[in-house]
């Protein structure tokens, strides 16, 4: 096959083979074929698409261009949950051991954050001594006698995508829709899970904008996992304001064990409420959402969600007596209050504004090198929808010095939008797409 040929036939609106498809991502991948090649094949797929049948295929050759996991010698259901990513979302470190303490066995690759939001292996890594990159043995180890890893992918897992990604970040072809759920359900499916969840955000502080595009992506994700032979459900949700009220690595983290703890609820134990009921369901350990949700809450009721966190922090090197005293965790010199200018409503509070705070007070990554300060960030003490008198505490910021928190007063303060009138409630869960 001449690559030049493929690009050619893609660009004139042509199907490509599993087998034209598998030459381009192993060609790709052993260094055979050329960045420029690619790229020019990528913003082909970008302008032409793909159809279901080519994405599945792109799929599966991304999935198999390294190692996967062999999770069959594990006893009982196996369980991945992915998010497209958004601002204040703990999901993970709240969903992953409510799940991991009803036997479900959670086995999650993930990554760390690039731009204005935190990845989960920073968060983690907010607990003194936490280890993100464990040995294969010890992960599948953990996996078996804690019933949950949350480790970082390692480069043999589907370096396919690691390289087309980097690609397309910097030829503009990020935004298309099969290539985004090959780059996901590649990974997911080489992960080895039975059952895979997926949260896909909606909103302004997520990468589908409208519920248009965020039905189209779930849906795509849920058919490619289905004709791989994985249970697969995408729950969409909204992301115009943050999922929780933390916004920063450890003061998420915090935020995460006082859910745990029965201390705090709102759209964070909600959505983990959801995913983890459509988890049960699809493991047939609950007959009804219902009993599902019981499930889940009596993990938080009765303390054996939180242990299974201890247990877990302590599998991978970090120490647990931190989940019990959260003044261990990285915590910021300067903590400054902010105070409504005017009374009203809560009209808007704009997630990807204060994703963009927290990332200028240290809490994010500009590059891939740069350091992050997991102590930084800011907690939300007011939602949309919520009544405000003037002086009232719409914020509380966490920065590493004076100057720090001064700019993200100013910033932090144009995230809310204040109105004479309430504004009318939005669902935060949009669909369930099965």
């Amino acid at each position: 096959m001449l690559m030049s040929e493929l690009i050619t036939k893609k660009r004139d609106g042509g199907k490509l083979t599993a087998g034209e498809i598998k030459f381009i991502v192993d060609g790709y991948t052993a260094g055979d074929i050329p960045d420029y090649q690619v790229s020019a094949f990528l913003m082909a797929v970008f302008f032409r698409g793909l159809d279901r049948e080519e994405t599945l295929h792109l799929t599966m050759a991304m999935r198999d261009s390294g190692d996967t996991l062999d999770l069959s010698g594990i006893p009982g259901v196996k369980a991945d949950k992915h998010s497209t990513g958004g601002v204040g979302d703990t999901t993970s470190l709240v969903l992953v051991p409510m799940l991991a303490s009803l036997g479900v066995k959670m086995a999650k690759m993930s990554g760390r954050g690039l731009g204005h939001t935190g990845g989960t292996l920073d968060k983690l890594e907010s607990f003194p001594g936490f280890q993100t990159g464990i040995p294969h043995e010890r992960f599948m180890e953990n996996v078996a006698k804690v019933g949950m890893v949350i480790a970082g992918q390692t480069a043999d897992l589907d370096p396919a995508d690691k390289k087309l990604y980097a690609l397309r970040d910097v030829t503009g072809t990020v935004n298309s829709i099969p290539l985004i759920v090959s780059s996901i359900m590649s990974k997911k499916l080489a992960a080895g899970a039975d059952v895979i969840v997926l949260d896909v955000k909606c909103g302004k502080g997520s990468f589908m904008k409208t519920p248009a595009d965020a039905h189209e992506l779930a849906a795509e994700m849920v058919e490619i996992g289905k004709l791989s032979g994985k249970r697969t459900i995408a729950v969409v949700t909204d992301m115009d304001q943050p999922l929780g009220n933390a916004v920063g690595n450890a003061l998420e983290v915090k935020e995460a064990i006082a859910t745990l703890k029965g201390e705090s609820a709102g759209d964070l134990l909600e959505l983990c409420l959801t995913l983890g009921g459509c988890v049960l369901k699809a493991a047939g350990m609950a007959e009804t959402v219902d009993a599902a949700r019981s499930m889940l809450l009596g993990t938080v009721e009765n303390g054996a969600a939180l242990a299974k966190l201890k247990e877990f922090v302590a599998a991978q090197g970090g120490d647990p007596q931190s989940v019990e005293d959260v003044s261990l965790l990285p915590s910021a010199p300067v903590v400054r209050q902010l105070r409504a200018p005017e009374g009203g409503y809560i009209r808007a509070v704009d997630a990807l504004g204060i994703g963009m705070v927290c990332l200028k007070l240290g809490g994010g990554r500009t590059t891939k090198e740069s350091d992050v300060d997991l102590s930084v960030g800011a907690v939300l003490q007011k939602r949309v929808g919520d009544k405000v008198t003037p002086g009232d505490v719409l914020a509380v910021i966490h920065a590493s010095d004076e100057t720090h928190a001064d700019a993200a007063e100013a910033e932090l303060l144009r995230c809310f939008t204040i109105g004479r009138e309430a504004p009318a409630p939005v669902a935060f869960i949009k669909e369930i797409v099965e």
